[in-house]
């Protein structure tokens, strides 16, 4: 197992996780670069999170996922489509790696080249959490609601396993559907879209 590099002063008398716990939003940046075999998350508390790596299915799922977003963000020139390797840092403070994020011109437009080169400071405004086999559902249901409360417009869940999708959306509501048989529209966030969930099997 290849060791984590921790590129950080570390005082006499303070704890290494506490230390870590309390790293700017630059040092957290680096760090994240200082180890680029490993993918990391961060609570909004400062809890570093070792994220897995995928399994060959949930990749190919990925891909079918990203590519259409990203052909429909070509064709409309509206926005960014990002993959799971970007990290957000959201309003709360958390950073985190949607498995898809789209960001509108809007919102990308506003930030600085530091900010796009490093963690964009921003929720995107739509994401998509493909799950994995070791994804829980508890889980990833609340990082779709951190999601929402911090900005996001529309969100997708999606469990290839049990073939179930939940919609979360800006007003709070949230849809259960039921199979992949179904085509799952990007509503008013991403107009026109809409994406076939049975590519997913």
């Amino acid at each position: 197992m290849t060791n984590i590099v921790f590129p950080l002063e570390i005082e006499p008398g303070i704890d290494m996780l506490d230390r870590l716990r309390h790293m700017t939003d630059d040092e957290f940046f680096y760090f994240c670069q200082e180890n680029p075999e490993h993918k990391f998350e961060r609570d909004a508390d400062g809890t570093i999170k070792l994220m897995g790596q995928t399994g060959g299915e949930t990749g190919r799922r990925n891909t079918k996922l990203i590519s259409r977003i990203d052909i429909w963000s070509e064709e409309t020139a509206n926005g960014v489509v990002f993959d799971s390797s970007t990290g957000f840092r959201l309003p709360n403070g958390a950073t985190r790696s949607p498995d898809v994020a789209w960001v509108s011109n809007e919102q990308w437009n506003q930030l600085t080249a530091d900010e796009r080169r490093k963690f964009p400071p921003l929720c995107p405004d739509f994401v998509v959490e493909l799950m994995s086999e070791s994804d829980t559902m508890k889980d990833t249901e609340a990082k779709m609601r951190e999601y929402m409360d911090n900005g996001c417009r529309l969100g997708w869940l999606l469990d290839p396993k049990t073939e179930l999708s939940k919609v979360y959306r800006a007003n709070g509501s949230v849809s259960v559907i039921e199979g992949f048989d179904n085509i799952l529209s990007g509503e008013d966030v991403l107009p026109e879209f809409a994406f076939s969930l049975s590519v997913l099997r």
